[in-house]
């Protein structure tokens, strides 16, 4: 029986064990994939407080070994549900299950894929899912955005002001943002927008060089010669086995506030997996704080 059961081992899960270790708690972390999240995809973050510049890689690894160093366990183990035992909750996994008083869901979330070939091969070296975070290496270079909700609009508004030209490429017949945000751009020099249009190919051998555009009306076909891509068209969090201990929205994410309480008294959530309006590295963090000082009250309460 562990004190706090923590799913997923992103920045949110992990600063939550951190937390909670400190808190003397004892500690599962478990993790289907691999340790350090989405950041991992990031070749360089540039906007995490006290480091300059570091690949989200290191970074990762850096909270990794911070929290085996306070004494969290881990386990490499999917979880495929929760059971709520009114005082104590049962966490099932392919591996076995395992008893706690109190669980954190950190489960985070995916970036919606193109699915095409080689995407994952490219990325971070011509394939980026977060203009923020690495728009700033393309500063005064051509790219292009994919995608034509707020996201998609909001990033190319920002990717205008750092590159020589944005090109946005929507699927659709026209943009499902915000008519501010697209007002914006009609009115930028250096920005065009392709419409019902699918790119279908990613050209480039060690690195993106360019991306075959095919329109879905007329079926001709182009070349647009950009070293950068900018995929935003979602995200898809991996909530569908919670279910069953707390509510979800119309889009799957677990609905909770800064509070990172769920519906169900003892779980706990933290990270991109949870109802929010920005989903950065930092605000993670600040989630697994949160859930984590959460949870060890509910778990102090009891006693």
């Amino acid at each position: 029986m562990h004190d706090i059961v923590i799913i997923g081992a992103g920045p949110a899960g992990l600063t939550a064990a951190l937390y909670a270790r400190r808190a003397d708690k004892s500690v599962l972390l478990i993790e289907k994939e691999s340790f350090g999240g989405q950041i991992t995809h990031s070749p360089k973050v540039e906007n995490y407080p006290t480091l300059m510049q570091v690949s989200g890689n290191e970074l990762g690894q850096m909270m990794v070994e911070q929290v085996m160093e306070h004494g969290a366990d881990i386990e490499l183990a999917e979880v495929t549900a929760i059971r709520d035992n009114g005082d104590t909750k049962t966490v099932v996994t392919d591996m076995g299950d395992y008893e706690a008083k109190s669980v954190i869901i950190a489960a985070g979330s995916k970036h919606r894929q193109l699915g095409l070939d080689r995407e994952n091969e490219l990325v971070g070296n011509g394939v980026y899912y977060c203009a923020v975070c690495d728009g700033a290496f393309f500063t005064g270079r051509d790219v292009a955005i994919v995608g034509g909700g707020n996201t998609a609009l909001q990033e190319a508004v920002m990717l205008s002001e750092l590159c020589s030209h944005v090109t946005v490429i929507q699927n659709l017949s026209f943009m499902t943002g915000e008519a501010k945000l697209l007002e914006i751009l009609e009115k930028k020099d250096n920005v065009t927008l392709i419409y019902d249009t699918l790119v279908t190919e990613l050209i480039g051998d060690e690195s993106l060089e360019a991306v075959r555009l095919k329109n879905s009306k007329t079926g001709q076909e182009s070349i647009l010669n950009v070293p950068g891509i900018f995929v935003a068209i979602g995200q898809q969090p991996e909530n569908e086995c919670f279910e069953n201990i707390t509510k979800l929205n119309d889009y799957g994410y677990i609905i909770a506030d800064e509070s990172c309480l769920t519906d169900t008294e003892g779980v706990f959530v933290a990270g991109d997996c949870r109802t929010k309006a920005v989903r950065q590295v930092t605000t993670a963090s600040s989630d697994g704080a949160i859930a984590a000082l959460a949870a060890c009250r509910y778990i102090d309460s009891k006693k």
